[in-house]
């Protein structure tokens, strides 16, 4: 987990080094700063008529409050942009501190030159909301961890551990690995781990999303938090906490938690041209004045309403509180963003490219049609084989009750099968080329079998709805030719290569690239890794403890291809909500701009502050309910 991942993202995580707690209470502090800043300005007076009670000094309460929030809660902002300003990337920490600076600057020159209005309560009520905003974003990253605790609870407390003749329960964090577990009836599995006495069938729907339970016997691996049959088990602890596949999964959240997202790109070049724009506008308006010949202060006034005004409060919220709600609705969907980028790159997809075996199939084999006679001496064989299709064998012969003779000298024939003695002859099982896998006795075909790899009945759909939304739709296997050229017609998918060896599983997906296509690789196995982070957008299926989930950006909890398509309509939905937001929160400030400048003073109209406060509040209001609209949505 540590490699590469946390390095990329220091440069730019602009909540590096914070802590989420932090945020929130700086903000209460802030907030509480706030009220008396709020009663000892000029707002009361303009809105309600009143003013708060003077008292010798109170012309300087508003400038030690200020000041504790300005260094206090503003702190954080400083240390943000100076990141943004090392990585020449400014964005919204920069708008902020620009926006806090001017304000605070010139509201301590007015109160102590006594001229003029302060800005500290523009100041006040920037730092609260803005720290507010960053709490929420930051909860937001966390909240896919609700899905988490989730996954923590499925482990027992306890576990029963076999001393000599007894068993003594002991906490799940006392378990070593070689310990032997005993798991009754119905228990839950207390760590990975593998079978050394007993037989059941444990339900793993957890972890694969198969809700059919699985027969294990002596010497199968089990998993953390499958749940056990109606059989007695003793297993001997194989890996315990941090090695664990649901150690695993949480790892993935705590990665989920430190990514920086693209969508946060989104508020931040928002913030970057607001900043250029600010600063632009700021000059020229202070040139302007300066030149018509208006006295200075009332230039510098005019300067820092602008550079104040550029700063919208709503901002702040606009990109977050969407964040946090898209990641919620993910998880709620059975899927779990593990890095933001993925979700947004994922609207821009233009081809879906599946790895087949357990993504549009089930990975299961069955045997399809093969005579009695060529089973019997395979199964011989194949009794001692630990490949799914070897399994599929013996299982098909053991259902036709075929008396199943003896093998000796058994010797694998890497790469295409298998061969040993059965009753005097020497038999070999396995590929010579074809799909089928060929039964030959002393060198003499005897005859074949044919294997399938049934096609999940969910993929049809999927398949379907993608190309409804204008995507393409790929496939890309180990498979022989024919076998892909028959899933691919019943699927009716566009394009499948064949016959591609694990390695070059990246460069296909490379290919389409160079089309000009943006690729979205969905796998479930090892070797789909390369392929999973060469892909613009990779999604490992099914919660599989392997290096997929790593190189994968979004992880489907259950294996159903058609949430691949709840991923591209979330992706749109969120995006379309988050430049909504953008809209909403900087529209008002880019009008109001000009006016701050002055550009209306002949009429008589100067952006009075209490006015940018109520249309400040109104533009925060509606950024958090059009947020909001978006958990309505259906996906």
């Amino acid at each position: 987990m540590e490699h590469g991942h946390h390095h990329a993202g220091h440069q730019h995580d602009k909540h590096e080094g914070h802590v989420t707690s932090d945020f929130l209470k700086k903000f209460w502090v802030t907030l509480v700063l706030t009220i008396p800043i709020l009663a000892y300005s000029d707002l009361p007076e303009l809105f309600l008529g009143v003013t708060a009670p003077a008292f010798p000094g109170s012309e300087y309460l508003s400038l030690v409050l200020g000041s504790i929030v300005f260094f206090y809660g503003g702190l954080v902002f400083f240390k943000g942009a100076l990141h943004e300003l090392r990585a020449r990337l400014p964005g919204m920490m920069t708008l902020i501190a620009l926006a806090i600076t001017t304000a605070y600057g010139y509201s301590v020159f007015a109160t102590l030159a006594g001229t003029g209005m302060n800005l500290f309560w523009e100041l006040a009520t920037l730092i609260a909301v803005m720290l507010i905003g960053h709490w929420i974003e930051m909860k937001a990253v966390k909240s896919a961890s609700g899905a988490l605790k989730e996954l923590a609870k499925l482990l027992p407390d306890m576990a029963q551990v076999l001393r000599g003749t007894q068993t003594v329960l002991v906490p799940l964090s006392e378990l070593k690995e070689n310990n032997i577990v005993l798991v009754k009836p119905g228990g839950k599995i207390p760590a990975d781990g593998s079978i050394i006495e007993g037989q059941s069938d444990v339900n793993e729907a957890v972890i694969t999303g198969e809700s059919k339970p699985v027969a294990k016997n002596v010497g199968d691996a089990v998993i953390a938090g499958s749940i056990n049959g109606d059989g007695s088990l003793q297993i001997r602890v194989t890996h315990i906490g941090e090695k664990t596949f649901l150690a695993g999964v949480m790892r993935l959240v705590s990665e989920a938690e430190a990514s920086k997202s693209r969508l946060q790109l989104l508020s931040d070049r928002a913030a970057a041209y607001l900043t250029y724009i600010a600063v632009g506008a700021g000059a020229i308006t202070l040139i302007v004045w300066l030149t018509l010949g208006a006295e200075g202060m009332f230039a510098v006034e005019r300067l820092v309403a602008v550079l104040v005004i550029t700063c919208p409060h709503a901002l702040g919220l606009a990109i977050p509180l969407v964040a946090a709600i898209s990641t919620t609705m993910a998880a709620q969907n059975g899927f779990l963003i593990r890095r933001r980028l993925a979700l947004e790159a994922a609207k821009d997809i233009t081809v879906v490219l599946f790895d087949k075996t357990g993504t549009l199939t089930k990975g299961a084999f069955a045997v399809a049609s093969a005579s009695d006679e060529v089973l019997q001496l395979a199964a011989a064989i194949e009794a001692h084989s630990e490949h799914p299709i070897g399994k599929a064998i013996v299982e098909e012969a053991g259902k036709r009750n075929l008396d199943v003779p003896l093998a000796t000298n058994f010797t694998r024939v890497p790469g295409t099968g298998a061969e040993a003695v059965v009753a005097g002859s020497r038999v070999f099982v396995g590929h010579r080329g074809g799909s089928d896998i060929v039964v030959e006795a002393d060198g003499k075909q005897l005859g074949t079998i044919a294997v399938a790899d049934e096609i999940r009945p969910e993929a049809k759909e999927a398949v379907a709805a993608l190309k409804g939304m204008g995507i393409e739709v790929a496939m890309i296997t180990g498979d022989s030719t024919e076998v892909a050229r028959q899933v691919a017609s019943e699927l009716q998918i566009d394009q499948y290569f064949a016959r591609v060896a694990p390695s070059e599983k990246s460069q296909k997906v490379r290919l389409l690239q160079s089309q000009g296509k943006k690729v979205a690789m969905v796998g479930d196995g090892v070797n789909d890794a390369p392929a999973l982070t060469q892909a613009d957008v990779g999604v490992a299926i099914g919660a599989g403890t392997n290096v997929a989930i790593e190189s994968a950006g979004i992880i489907l909890v259950k294996n159903d291809p058609r949430d691949i398509v709840k991923i591209m309509k979330l992706s749109r939905l969120t995006y379309s909500k988050m430049l909504q937001n953008l809209f909403w929160a900087s529209g008002y400030n880019l009008v109001a701009l000009p006016i701050a400048a002055g550009a209306l003073v002949s009429y008589g109209i100067m952006l009075e502050p209490a006015v940018a406060a109520v249309f400040m509040s109104l533009s925060t209001v509606i950024v958090a309910f059009n947020a909001a609209l978006l958990r309505r949505q259906t996906l």
